[in-house]
């Protein structure tokens, strides 16, 4: 962990030392009595800036954040929440440490970026698909709250996943979609508990870090390619 915090440059310090201080805040100030919510959006902050330097770590961290994500969300009635973080985002994030420690690339501690061929883009349009509909239906069978937003937000967990399972940067701008989805959803949460308050702030940060991991993956890759471009 000492490693990885020092190869972080001064700026994406700096982000992450701001996400953690606004998150914790809002936390604690928007009445948070458990250890999970206050801790919870900061690891997911914490995983946030990593992934999008392209660090393992980033993604060992995404599983233990779904994990108490999806324990939050089902106090809420957001089960859509907690079977898409517990039962997809997690799994997926751990598939995704074995495939990006299969792709390091020549820059110490990252993963080496990829554009997804048209097979693969045709098998992630139509496994979203079919994604959203069967969860569409599932989540209501149990009443899930939010019903609209919560099958939205499944379909966009689902795309940053397989997008980021496969190295695209553009696992940056589903995660940004989600952001949006997930801030709608915890601010009509907020309606009947203020505390709830805390959670839409925690992904108002996470869209910020999730816009400079699309611009730092799209430099990293342009990088890489003009690396092998040379080398060829």
């Amino acid at each position: 962990m000492k490693k990885e915090w020092f190869a972080l440059s001064p700026g994406e310090r700096g982000l992450w030392l701001f996400s953690v201080a606004v998150v914790a805040m809002a936390g604690v100030l928007g009445g948070q009595t458990t250890a999970a919510g206050v801790l919870g959006p900061v690891i997911g902050v914490t995983a946030l800036i990593y992934i999008a330097r392209g660090a393992v770590l980033g993604q060992v961290l995404m599983v233990v954040f779904s994990l108490v994500y999806g324990y939050l969300s089902f106090y809420c009635r957001y089960y859509g929440e907690m079977v898409t973080y517990m039962g997809m985002t997690g799994p997926i994030s751990a598939m995704t440490v074995v495939t990006w420690l299969r792709h390091p690339s020549q820059e110490e501690n990252q993963v080496e970026a990829a554009r997804l061929s048209p097979r693969l883009r045709w098998i992630m349009a139509v496994s979203a698909a079919g994604t959203t509909w069967a969860f569409y239906y599932i989540l209501k069978y149990f009443h899930t709250a939010q019903l609209p937003l919560s099958t939205l937000s499944v379909t966009t967990s689902f795309l940053a996943s397989y997008l980021m399972l496969f190295r695209s940067s553009m696992y940056a701008v589903a995660y940004a979609a989600n952001d949006l989805v997930l801030i709608g959803l915890w601010v009509l949460a907020a309606r009947n508990d203020p505390a709830n308050w805390s959670m839409a702030i925690c992904f108002a940060m996470f869209f910020c870090n999730d816009l400079y991991g699309f611009v730092s993956w799209r430099k990293r890759q342009r990088q890489q390619e003009l690396l092998k471009g040379q080398e060829n």
